[in-house]
Order: C-alpha cells, then sequence, then structure tokens
C-alpha cells in the first residue's frame, strides 16, 4: 500500500513510534540520572488502550507498516499485552516492536509474543555487570541477560540490543560486543550520544562519533547492507563469521535526516514530527470516538506538511527535548 504520510521533500512516512508512558524504573546516566520525576503533562493520563487502537487505526489506513512502542519502560503499564493485542487488530500493520529496559522480559515475553508482538530491541549499554549497575542505577545486568534468552525460547529469531555511544564508557568495548553476538542472532545496535536539554554537560564529555566504529567494522570485513524501507535509521553491518550484526545509528552524520521514515506520537497524544522538534500536534481530542477517525487522519495530513527536512543538533538546538524519555527516544 501506498503511503499518504508523506511529507514537503518526498519522504514517506511508513514507521510510527508510539509511546505509552514516560514512566521508567531505570536511573540511565544519559537520560534520567535523578530517576523519573511526574510532571505536569500527564494530568489527564496516558493513552488508553482504546484511544491507542484508535490513532494506530488510522495511522495504518495512512500507511503505516511498523508500529514500535516505547516510553519510559511500555511493560511498566499493567495493560501492555492488551495494548499490543491493540494495534495488532490492523491487519496491514505487519510489524509490532517494543524497545524495553529487559526488566520484565523474562517474566512476560511469551504473553507479549502471544498478543502479537513481532519484534523486540533491549537497551543493554554495558557487558559488564558493575559499569551496567553504574549506568542504568539498578543492578538487572543478569535479569536482563536472561530476558533476551527468554526471548529467543519464545521464538523470535532475533532481537536487537541498543548500546548507547559513550567515549571512555563503552566506546572500547568493541571486542567484547563482537565476542557476544558471534554465535548469537542479535543485531547490537551502538546510537551516538545525543545532546538533550538536561544532557549538556555529559554530552561534552562523552560524546564521539559512530564512525570510528565504522571504520573499525570495515577494516575487519564487515560488510553494509541495503536499507528496507520500513527499517529504523541504523546503518546496518554483517560478517560472515558472525550470527549476529552491527547498527550504527549516527544522527550527527550528514544527510541522516534525509531518509527519515518515521514518526512521533507521545504518551499523551502529541504528534512529533521530529525527536528534536518543538511543541507538537494535539491528536487526543480526536481519539475518543471511531468516528473522528477521518477527522485525525486529516490532522496528521496538515501536519506532515510542516515537518523540517531536518534536525538542528548540529547547532546545539535540542528542541523541547529535556531528556529521552519524553516522548520515547
Amino acid at each position: 500500500m501506498a503511503s499518504q504520510l508523506t511529507d514537503a521533500f518526498a519522504r514517506k512516512f511508513y514507521y510510527l513510534r508510539l509511546s505509552i508512558t514516560d514512566v521508567c524504573n531505570f536511573r540511565c546516566t544519559y537520560c534520567l540520572p535523578d530517576g523519573y520525576k511526574p510532571g505536569g503533562v500527564n494530568n489527564n493520563g496516558f493513552l488508553s488502550v482504546d484511544e491507542i487502537r484508535r490513532v494506530t487505526r488510522a495511522f495504518s489506513a495512512m500507511g503505516t507498516e511498523k508500529v514500535r512502542l516505547t516510553g519510559g519502560e511500555p511493560s511498566l503499564r499493567r495493560d501492555f499485552p492488551d495494548i499490543i493485542a491493540a494495534v495488532h487488530e490492523n491487519a496491514s500493520i505487519r510489524q509490532i516492536a517494543v524497545t524495553t529496559n529487559g526488566y520484565r522480559l523474562a517474566r512476560d515475553v511469551a504473553l507479549w509474543r502471544d498478543a502479537g508482538l513481532t519484534a523486540i530491541n533491549v537497551s543493554v549499554d554495558s557487558l559488564d555487570a558493575r559499569q551496567f549497575h553504574a549506568i542504568t542505577g539498578q543492578d538487572k545486568f543478569r535479569q536482563v541477560m536472561d530476558g533476551i534468552d527468554a526471548a529467543f525460547a519464545a521464538g523470535f529469531a532475533k532481537v536487537k540490543v541498543n548500546t548507547v555511544l559513550m567515549r571512555d564508557v563503552n566506546h572500547h568495548q568493541l571486542d567484547t560486543f563482537l565476542a557476544w553476538i558471534k554465535s548469537r542472532p542479535i543485531q547490537l545496535r551502538f546510537i551516538e550520544l545525543m545532546e538533550t536539554g538536561e544532557g549538556s554537560e555529559l554530552f561534552r564529555n562523552h560524546h564521539i562519533s559512530g564512525m570510528v566504529l565504522r571504520d573499525a567494522l570495515l577494516k575487519r570485513g564487515w560488510i553494509h547492507q541495503l536499507r528496507q524501507r520500513s527499517d529504523g535509521p541504523a546503518q546496518v553491518f554483517c560478517h560472515p563469521d558472525y550470527m549476529g550484526e552491527i547498527g550504527l545509528i549516527m544522527p550527527y552524520e550528514k544527510d541522516f535526516c534525509a531518509s527519515c521514515n518515521r514518526l512521533r506520537v507521545s504518551s499523551t497524544g502529541k504528534l512529533h514530527l521530529c525527536l528534536f522538534g518543538d511543541g507538537g500536534v494535539n491528536l487526543r481530542d480526536l481519539m475518543q470516538a471511531d468516528v473522528q477517525q477521518t477527522m485525525l487522519e486529516q490532522r496528521i495530513a496538515v501536519a506532515l506538511t510542516h515537518k523540517k527536512q531536518t534536525h538542528f543538533l548540529h547547532d546545539g538546538n535540542t528542541g523541547i527535548t529535556q531528556n529521552l524519555s519524553y516522548i520515547g527516544g
């Protein structure tokens, strides 16, 4: 199906990142170092299952093929399996993914798969248990590793692992990560540290370009793969001697935004055209009844005409993004 979600720069949007909560129980140094603090934005609570059903139905009708459920930590919602099932009702949505810290993976991953989940991303910033604890504020390394094993046992053929690349923290541990994925079907994705409103000092101290890793991989014989239209922004590399893959997400690279194919809806129902954009377009008032779907689709289409050609991270402009839990990274 051709996407009706096309912007002024002829980019087509097949991929929706839907935040269902901004609450998280981890305190990652680059996101919520002081832990989650309830703000004044959630007076009406997070999107209900019915609201999620309606907004994903509208996006599906307009050409969305992939929905990623994000947070905060999505699995902290007790109705998380019901949310997956509600998205799964849309036959044209071929992929339903979650990004999780892995806290409840071992316990619940089979239940999520039964509800319709097709893909999992787990955040793991270090393979050293002590360093994992230092980064996340939680002594849960073994629990998360067990969760990844449980995902394979539940029938997931591949698991993606997200690692925020930080100078002098984990950038020199490439050999350790490569050994880990040699015999495991894991796509390990290194994500460049991005500057947020609350994280400027951390960014100055620890940002390193993913090109450092890309050069190292190419020297070792890793091969750059072609990107599919509903894929995320990672440049993916494979090697004949490895079961796993490496992905690099480099938002500071030239022309990063040219291949943008994703839109974001926050946990309170605002459409965000860019992770680092300003404002957001309220959709929630049109999620209250099935008969509003046409109006909801029209509002999304009109909003998309205002999407900018690029982010302004190079200028140090982080927009409204104070931390990455706000609209799901």
